[in-house]
């Protein structure tokens, strides 16, 4: 069982072939119905890199199948290149959105991009120059290893190849001007579109310190408004998971569209009001309440959450911080308020405007 161009490979086979239908999803309930039969399933490289193979073991139980791997397209790519692949970052996107690569975009770094098919390489050209890194350099990679193939290097605002042929890979040196998100907590505000409603950059750094992401866990983001607090959770680490819970109509899409656009297409969003809106989620490892707090909420919250996830709060009102104020007395964990204040015109001098002060708690569950 194979798509139709490793069959194509096989053309003295006897055996049952059956091709692999597209979407790949589709495959899986076909596979699955010969279990018990001897099977050999077809595809490229290393199936566990990449590749199909957790898509049908997950299924399988051990012992019922057996992989024998070949080198990857990574592979043959890095060695047609030069480049260690310890240095360089690996994508696949297959089924991805593009703009992924929105945060790996930094001048220096190398990458290895999986594609569909050869279609897909001028788009992501036309992705690139969009984001401001039309001076990269791409290095377009065909049918690596076998007969037909081919490897071309172009820029990608000078993108003018044709007949590309799949399989393929594209080698990308990132150049240009592009908006790439650093590596600290404290984004720009400027990265984001908001309408005013957004945890600005010093709180926001001192609240993911307080919100700690670590790989793997999942944030709740409650009253999100632009997302920004859950989309830096999920710049911190590729396997880290957030939930927003908005309940405003318009914020909702500008956070959509503010997570799509900075390549964090994996942020989750429910649109509704907590805690209603917060029912059959799964359990978090970080709650952030940005929007909506009121003692109401913190009471319906707390049952909820499991033991050892982190809870941060932040008030500007005077009425929102005197519920903080209570829940720490009852729950523990600490209160931390900030007063930050900028540089501003005076007259014809400077002086110091002072925005509200923020209150905010964290507390261990």
């Amino acid at each position: 069982m194979g798509a139709a161009r490793h069959l194509a490979l096989l053309p003295g086979l006897t055996a049952e072939a059956i091709e692999w239908p597209v979407p790949f999803a589709d495959g899986l309930p076909r596979l699955l119905a010969l279990r018990g039969r001897p099977v050999v399933m077809l595809a490229s490289g290393d199936p566990f890199w990449f590749g199909a193979g957790t898509s049908v073991t997950r299924h399988l139980a051990p012992g019922e199948w057996c992989a024998l791997p070949a080198p990857s397209t990574f592979s043959r790519a890095a060695a047609r290149l030069g480049w260690p692949l310890e240095d360089t970052l690996c994508l696949g996107l297959h089924a991805a959105p593009l703009t992924r690569l929105r945060p790996h975009l930094d001048p220096g770094m190398r990458l290895l991009v999986l594609l569909r098919d050869g279609a897909a390489v001028p788009g992501l050209a036309t992705c690139l120059v969009a984001q401001g890194a039309g001076a990269t350099q791409m290095t377009v990679m065909e049918a690596l290893g076998g007969p037909r193939e081919r490897v071309r290097v172009t820029r990608a605002d000078g993108f003018a190849l044709t007949d590309i042929a799949h399989p393929v890979a594209v080698a990308l040196e990132p150049a240009g001007t592009a908006a790439v998100p650093h590596r600290a907590s404290g984004q720009a505000d400027s990265l984001f579109d908001h309408d005013g409603q957004i945890t600005k950059r010093p709180l926001r750094a001192l609240t993911l310190s307080a919100l700690a992401p670590r790989p793997g866990e999942r944030l709740w983001d409650i009253g999100a408004g632009s997302g920004s607090v859950a989309i830096e959770w999920l710049l911190a680490h590729p396997a880290c998971q957030a939930v927003a819970i908005e309940a405003d109509a318009g914020r909702a899409d500008r956070l959509r569209a503010n997570a799509d656009r900075l390549g964090m297409d994996r942020l989750g969003l429910v649109r509704g009001r907590a805690p209603e809106a917060l029912a059959g989620l799964p359990a978090p490892d970080a709650v952030f309440i940005g929007g909506g707090l009121c003692a109401a909420l913190l009471s319906a919250l707390w049952p909820v959450l499991p033991p050892g996830c982190r809870l941060v709060a932040n008030a500007v009102t005077l009425e929102s911080a005197a519920v903080l104020t209570q829940a720490q007395a009852t729950h523990g964990g600490s209160l931390l308020r900030i007063e930050l204040a900028e540089a501003a015109p005076l007259g014809s001098k400077r002086g110091w405007k002072s925005s509200y002060p923020v209150v905010q708690w964290s507390v261990l569950r």
